[in-house]
């Protein structure tokens, strides 16, 4: 055998927990950032109803109205809740571009994956 064995490198308990921190740090941000700039909860409709002050005006049943009492509503008081609708739309193009991406991603992944894979079983037993 030509190549000597592979000896990883090892990590201090610091490095490791400096890690940790920090990527936790990395998915906080990834989880925050549409918040703090505004691309979150943008989507939002306003049905127009004409009576807000009937429990009938708002389409609400019954039951519905029922469940609405149980919780100290009132028809003013749910009147804003029952209007606000989110918009579902979304662009094509965008949703082929992410998708193109996280594919992208996978594939690159896996070709690394693999010339790792290949490395450390020619590594372990040999070129055979």
């Amino acid at each position: 055998m030509g190549q000597s064995d592979y000896e990883p490198p090892t990590q201090s308990a610091f490095g490791q927990f400096f890690d940790s921190l920090f990527l936790l740090a990395l998915v906080f941000a990834a989880l925050f950032a549409p918040l703090y700039l505004g691309l979150a909860g943008g989507g939002k409709t306003e049905l127009a109803i004409a009576d807000k002050t009937t429990w009938a005006g708002l389409g609400q049943n019954a039951v519905q109205q029922a469940q609405w009492e149980k919780l100290a509503m009132t028809p003013e008081t749910a009147a804003p809740i029952i209007a606000a609708r989110f918009d579902y739309s979304f662009d094509p193009l965008a949703l082929a571009l992410t998708a193109l991406v996280v594919i992208g991603y996978f594939v690159l992944l896996f070709r690394f994956s693999k010339i790792e894979y290949r490395d450390v079983i020619s590594e372990r037993f040999g070129n055979q």
